[in-house]
C-alpha cells in the first residue's frame, strides 16, 4: 500500500476565461472544483497506476468533507485527521495563456492536533510499503514537522518520498532522519546549495555528492524539457525525454512522484523507476485535468525515455 500525506490540502477551483478584466465583472462558463494539494494529485495518479492508496493529512469543515467525498468517488481510500479550523480554497484563473492564482492561507493546526496526527500517522504507516509526503506545511506546524514523520517511518523501515521545498526541505536536510527520495528541480537545488547550478552532468554530479545529501538513497533533479539527472546510492544517471505537446503542466511533478512511489512499491530496477517517473510526469502534462494520466499512451512514452548511466 502507498500512503500519501497532504498536510495542507484544498479545494482547487479553476476558472477558465478568454480574457480577465481587472476591476470589472468576469463571467465564467467553465468551472472545475477538485480535491487539491500535491499529495492528492499523487494519490490519483498512483490509483490510476493500479496501486492501493490511502490518503491522509488534515481536513476540516465542509470543504474537508467534499475532499473525502471526491476521493471516495474515485476509489481512493482516505483517513484524515479532522481538525477544528476549515480546509482552504485555492483559486486559479486561466486567461490569455496565463494563470493567476489566489491562494488562501488555510487553517492553523493546534499543538494538540499536531501531536494527534503523529499517532494517527503511526497507525496508518504500519500497513504502508511506501509513504509519500508532499507540499507545504499549514500554519501552526514547525518547519521541521516532516522530520518527525520521517523519523517514525524510518523506525518501521518504510520507503519515504519527500516532495517539499524551502524551509521544510532544509529542515529535513539538516536533520539525521533521512527520506529515501527527494526530487528538487534545478532551481530548488541551487537554492539548497546557495549558488546557481548549470545543467551539465559534471556540475550536477558534484552537486549531488555534497555532504548535505548523505544518507538519501535517491536524489532526482528535474530539468524541465531537458529531462532529469539522478543519483541512486553511488550511481548517477542522465535521463532524456522526447518532445511532447504540453496542455497543462500543473501537477506533473506530483504525477512523477506517483510514478516513483509505484516503482518503489513494485521494487523496479533503477532504469525502470526513472523511466516510469518521467513517463507519468509527461502523461500528466498532456491532459487538461491536473493529477491525471492516460495509460493508453504509457508504453509509447516509456520506450522513448532514455536513461544513461553516467
Amino acid at each position: 500500500m502507498i500512503l500519501t500525506v497532504t498536510l495542507n490540502p484544498s479545494i482547487d477551483i479553476s476558472y477558465n476565461l478568454s480574457t480577465f478584466q481587472l476591476d470589472n465583472t468576469n463571467r465564467v462558463t467553465e468551472v472545475r472544483k477538485t480535491a487539491g494539494g500535491k499529495g492528492l494529485n499523487v494519490s490519483r495518479v498512483a490509483n490510476e497506476l493500479g496501486k492501493d492508496v490511502v490518503a491522509t493529512g488534515f481536513l476540516g469543515g465542509k470543504l474537508g468533507e467534499e475532499i473525502t467525498e471526491q476521493l471516495y468517488a474515485t476509489g481512493i481510500k482516505s483517513n484524515f485527521l479532522v481538525i477544528q479550523e476549515k480546509t482552504r480554497n485555492c483559486i486559479a484563473i486561466l486567461h490569455e495563456g496565463m494563470q493567476t492564482e489566489i491562494l488562501e492561507k488555510g487553517p492553523t493546526i493546534s499543538t494538540d492536533e499536531a501531536n494527534q496526527f503523529l499517532k494517527h500517522f503511526d497507525a496508518l504507516s504500519e500497513e504502508a510499503n511506501v509513504i509519500s509526503m508532499s507540499g507545504s506545511l499549514p500554519n501552526g506546524l514547525p518547519d521541521d514537522y516532516y522530520t518527525f514523520l520521517i523519523e517514525r517511518a524510518n523506525q518501521k523501515n518504510k520507503k519515504i518520498i519527500l516532495d517539499s521545498s524551502g524551509s521544510s526541505l532544509m529542515a529535513v536536510l539538516q536533520n539525521k532522519h533521512r527520506p529515501s527520495v527527494i526530487k528538487p528541480n534545478i532551481n530548488e537545488l541551487s537554492d539548497i546549495l546557495g549558488y546557481k547550478l548549470s545543467e551539465d552532468n559534471d556540475s550536477l554530479k558534484s552537486a549531488l555528492s555534497t555532504q548535505i545529501f548523505d544518507g538519501i538513497e535517491w536524489i532526482i533533479v528535474f530539468l524541465g524539457a531537458n529531462g532529469a539527472f539522478a543519483k541512486h546510492h553511488s550511481s548517477y544517471y542522465r535521463i532524456d525525454i522526447p518532445n511532447i505537446s504540453v496542455i497543462n503542466p500543473v501537477g506533473s511533478g506530483d504525477s512523477t512522484v506517483a510514478g516513483i512511489a509505484a516503482a518503489l512499491d513494485n521494487q523496479l530496477d533503477d532504469i525502470s523507476l526513472l523511466k516510469q517517473a518521467m513517463t507519468c510526469g509527461m502523461l500528466n502534462t498532456m491532459e487538461s485535468i491536473t493529477g491525471h494520466i492516460d495509460l493508453k499512451n504509457f508504453n509509447n512514452l516509456f520506450n522513448q525515455v532514455i536513461v544513461t548511466k553516467y
